[in-house]
């Protein structure tokens, strides 16, 4: 006879998803497609590292959000599922696979996104701008997002990551202020800030991403807005925070989709010329829209 594990009524139960947080399972000729060349070419995908819920939608579609300079990264934030420790991949073949995996997918707008490399003295820079490069050389119809990391302040990296020639270039803040040392305990939002202010002042398409649902308030949400305005930021999204493992925060709330479009709304009367929200929505979904925004 098996004995089933006893579970302690003190114990907090997981919040059940709502109906409208459910994906459907990747399936399909284009996910295969997409799902084959990712393996042949020895490529990392946000998608995969960070668990998201859109990846049967994108990678069906024959897009994928392409993660470089390696999938280990040098931080420890409490919601992110991409692995933590010491990075020892730094391939400098690899803007070359990038952009050749990319010309076979016949992408039309690429996202790239990364770790964090603080270990590098410039955070994996030149990588950024060879891959940029090299998808240009041999694709130069399509259009890229590049979605970096936190430079901690070291501003030639940040120059030499966004001088390649991408359309969009977006940095996410993440959370409000009030949960940085929670959310993001080696970041910090005055310098995130100031990261998007440089990049719009360099004449880059801005774009950042936050977490809803890890207990901030209305009013938290609204100064975040306000303060992204300030910095000139052309595109914000918003979405559900989900807790990736047992070992990350908790979800406080699960935000209603008639909530997400209230942000919305007010994102727009505040100044911002585009908001995507919504509880699935991530910092690389329907990338497409955002380059001409």
């Amino acid at each position: 006879m098996i004995e089933l594990p006893v579970i302690s009524k003190d114990q907090p139960e997981r919040k059940k998803k709502p109906n409208w947080l459910r994906v459907k399972l990747p399936v399909g000729p284009e996910f295969k497609k997409v799902r084959s060349l990712v393996d042949q070419y020895k490529l990392h995908t946000i998608c995969e590292s960070g668990n998201c819920p859109n990846m049967g939608e994108c990678w069906g579609a024959g897009t994928a959000t392409f993660m470089i300079l390696g999938n280990v990264c040098t931080r420890g934030c409490s919601f992110c599922a991409v692995a933590t420790g010491r990075p020892t991949e730094y391939d400098t073949d690899e803007p070359k696979r990038v952009a050749e995996a990319i010309k076979l997918m016949k992408v039309k707008h690429a996202v790239l996104t990364s770790v964090n490399r603080d270990e590098l003295k410039d955070r994996g820079a030149e990588i950024w701008y060879q891959t940029v490069v090299e998808i240009k050389k041999i694709s130069p119809e399509t259009t890229i997002e590049t979605l970096i990391p936190d430079v901690r302040g070291n501003w030639d990296a940040l120059y030499r990551m966004i001088e390649a020639g991408q359309e969009v270039v977006s940095h996410n803040m993440e959370t409000v202020e009030s949960l940085y040392r929670t959310v993001r305990p080696q970041g910090k939002y005055a310098r995130s800030l100031e990261q998007i202010r440089r990049i719009k002042e360099f004449g880059k398409r801005t774009k950042t991403g936050a977490m809803l649902g890890l207990g901030e308030t209305d009013e938290e949400v609204f100064k975040l807005m306000d303060d992204l305005v300030e910095q000139g930021l052309d595109i914000l999204t918003l979405g559900q925070y989900l807790q990736p493992t047992k070992m990350h925060l908790e979800v406080e709330e699960f935000i209603h989709p008639d909530k997400f479009e209230f942000f919305k709304e007010e994102g727009l009367k505040r100044g911002l010329k585009y908001v995507e929200s919504g509880p699935l929505v991530r910092s690389s979904y329907h990338a497409e829209r955002h380059v001409n925004v």
